[in-house]
C-alpha cells in the first residue's frame, strides 16, 4: 500500500519515513534566508526536490516557470490559500505563471456525490478562481484545463495523451496503490499541467517550480520520472513541499470533503467565529493548571492557523510565548484568531465578488 495518499483525509504527523525512502531534501535555513516570506521563515515549507536551480534563477533575476493547480472539487479553504500564497510569491520573484483551473481533474478524480458533472466542476471553478484573483492572481496567470493551455490549447491536449504512454499500469499501482481510471485520467492532466510550459510552443526549456503539500509527493515523483522519458529537451521539474495545514479537529487535515475541519473562504463571519471557537487547542483542563503549566502551542489548532496565515512574525512570537507561559488562555488565543480572520475573510470575499464576472468569463470561455 502507498505510504501517502494524495486523496486521503487523515492528518499525517510524521513524514520522516517519506524523506528517507523517497529522497526528499529538507528545506534548509540557507534557502529560507534568501527568500523573503514567512512561509519559509517559519518552516512551513519543509522539503524540496531540486529547488536550487530555481533559487539560482531568482538570484540572477532570470525567468522560471511557476505552476500550480487546484482541483475544482468544492470551495477553497485556508489550506488552499497556502498554495496560492506560494504561487503569488514566486510570481513576484520572476515566474512565468501557469495556474491550472483544474475542472477536469475535479470531475475525474472525485466521486459523483462530490462532483456529479463537469458543469458542477466548472461552477466550483468559478468560485475558486474568483478567490484566486482576489488573492493576487491576474487573468493572464491562469488557464482552464477543459479549454487547454491558452497559448496553444491543441498542443496541450496532444501532450497529455503523449504522456499516457510513458507510465505503465504496474508503475501507477506501485506508486498510488490502485488503478482508478478516473484518477488515472486526472493524473495525466496534472503531469501535462506541470510539464507542458517547457515545450517549445510555450516557454521552452527552463527550470520550473510547483508548490505542493507533502501528501502530493507521489505526483511529483511520477512527473519527474515521465520527464526523463520524453523525447524533448526539458529540465526536471522542481518542487517545494509545505506542511499540510491540519484540520480544526484533532487528527484530521483541512479538507473540502470534511467541512467541519476547515475554514472556507466563502464561510460567513459567524461560521468562521463558530469554527474557531470549537477548534481543538493546547490548553490545560483548568484555568489554574493552564496558568501554572502553560499551554501547548505545538498541538493547538488555533495557534497553527495563525502560524500559517498571520503575516506579522513579531506578533506571532508574542502569542506563542504568552500561550506557552500560561499568560494567554485558550479563550484569548481564539479571540485573537477571530479578530484576525473575520475581517480578513470579509475583505477577501468582497474582492472575490468583484472578480466573479471575470472568473465566469475565464472558466466558461464567454
Amino acid at each position: 500500500m502507498t505510504e501517502i495518499d494524495p486523496w486521503g483525509g487523515l492528518e499525517v504527523k510524521d513524514y520522516s519515513h517519506v524523506f528517507k525512502k523517497f529522497g526528499l531534501a529538507p528545506f534548509s535555513n540557507q534557502f529560507s534566508k534568501k527568500l523573503d516570506h514567512y512561509l519559509f521563515e517559519r518552516g512551513i515549507v519543509i522539503a524540496h526536490r531540486d529547488f536550487g536551480s530555481v533559487l539560482e534563477r531568482i538570484r540572477q533575476k532570470k525567468f522560471f516557470i511557476n505552476i500550480t493547480g487546484i482541483a475544482s472539487s468544492g470551495p477553497l479553504h485556508l489550506g488552499h490559500k497556502v498554495d496560492l500564497d506560494l504561487f503569488v510569491f514566486f510570481k513576484k520573484s520572476g515566474g512565468k505563471n501557469y495556474l491550472s483551473v483544474s475542472d477536469l481533474d475535479a470531475f475525474l478524480s472525485r466521486d459523483d456525490k462530490q462532483v456529479p458533472s463537469i458543469e458542477a466542476a466548472k461552477k466550483n471553478a468559478v468560485d475558486n478562481l474568483s478567490f484566486a484573483l482576489a488573492l493576487g492572481l491576474s487573468e493572464k496567470d491562469v488557464f482552464v484545463q477543459s479549454q487547454g493551455s491558452g497559448k496553444n490549447p491543441r498542443r496541450y491536449f496532444e501532450f497529455a495523451f503523449e504522456l499516457s504512454k510513458k507510465i505503465t499500469k504496474n508503475t501507477f499501482e506501485a506508486v498510488y496503490g490502485h488503478v482508478d481510471l478516473g484518477k488515472v485520467g486526472a493524473n495525466f492532466l496534472q503531469y501535462a499541467d506541470i510539464l507542458h510550459p517547457q515545450l517549445k510552443e510555450f516557454e521552452g526549456p527552463m527550470p520550473s517550480i510547483t508548490g505542493i503539500g507533502l501528501d502530493q509527493d507521489p505526483h511529483a515523483r511520477v512527473t519527474r520520472d515521465i520527464a526523463r522519458r520524453l523525447p524533448y529537451e526539458m529540465h526536471l521539474p522542481s518542487f517545494v513541499f509545505f506542511r499540510h495545514q491540519s484540520g480544526l479537529r484533532e487528527g484530521s487535515k483541512m479538507s473540502s470533503s470534511r467541512p467541519e475541519t476547515a475554514i472556507f473562504l466563502n464561510d460567513s463571519a459567524k461560521e468562521v467565529e463558530k469554527k474557531i471557537q470549537g477548534a481543538f487547542t493546547g490548553g490545560r483542563p483548568t484555568v489554574e493548571e493552564h496558568r501554572r503549566l502553560g499551554g501547548i502551542p505545538e498541538i493547538c489548532k488555533v495557534y497553527e492557523l495563525l502560524s500559517f496565515h498571520l503575516p506579522d512574525s513579531k506578533k506571532l512570537k508574542e502569542i506563542y510565548d504568552d500561550y506557552k507561559s500560561g499568560k494567554l488562555l485558550s479563550s484569548e488565543i481564539k479571540q485573537i484568531a477571530i479578530d484576525f480572520f473575520v475581517p480578513w475573510i470579509e475583505k477577501t470575499q468582497e474582492k472575490a465578488w468583484q472578480k466573479m464576472d471575470l472568473a465566469q468569463k475565464i472558466v466558461f470561455g464567454e
